[in-house]
């Protein structure tokens, strides 16, 4: 029964989709966002790690006491936990591979592709798992996605506008 258990939790695309979502978006907006700022890649690189690091640390803590508060005990949030933070980390750690292998135009570019891919990519998951229409859920995440990496490039040309005129 145990190793049954294990084996369904790491096979519960739960555990990974609020994590996975969460990166994707904050990285490519951060990408997108700082790119359009040209602050160049030093920024960009720490602002990635930064997230893969600290802000993952504290959505793992979010979700690990969500689960805890639902009575799932110590290992099933522990567990639900690690893997929240594991598929944050190698999914941020995928953009900190674009940014420094690739010129910052292509990177940007890049990046969001990547992006959109992964979402278009977990959202057909979860279609299928909930039995509902495919691309109306695509349509759906990649126009959030698409809107909030929108708003990050206008909020960095207008900060970097902004800060150019002082």
């Amino acid at each position: 029964m145990q190793s049954r258990w294990r084996r369904s939790e790491f096979a519960d695309l739960r555990n990974y989709i609020f994590g996975s979502s969460a990166a994707i978006i904050t990285d490519v907006s951060l990408i997108v966002g700082l790119g359009s700022a040209r602050t160049g890649k030093a920024p960009i690189l720490a602002g990635l790690l930064t997230i893969a690091i600290a802000d993952n640390i504290s959505d793992s803590l979010g979700i690990h006491m969500y689960k805890e508060s639902e009575g799932l005990g110590e290992k099933l949030s522990l567990l639900s936990t690690v893997l929240n933070f594991l598929s944050r980390l190698l999914i941020s750690l995928t953009f900190v591979a674009i940014v420094l292998v690739l010129p910052m135009a292509q990177a940007i570019a890049a990046g969001l592709i990547w992006g959109l891919l992964l979402i278009v990519v977990i959202s057909y998951l979860i279609s299928r798992r909930n039995k509902d229409n495919p691309v109306k859920e695509i349509l759906i995440h990649v126009l959030t996605a698409v809107a909030v990496v929108a708003l990050s490039r206008l909020l960095g040309a207008a900060i970097a506008d902004f800060v150019r005129t002082k």
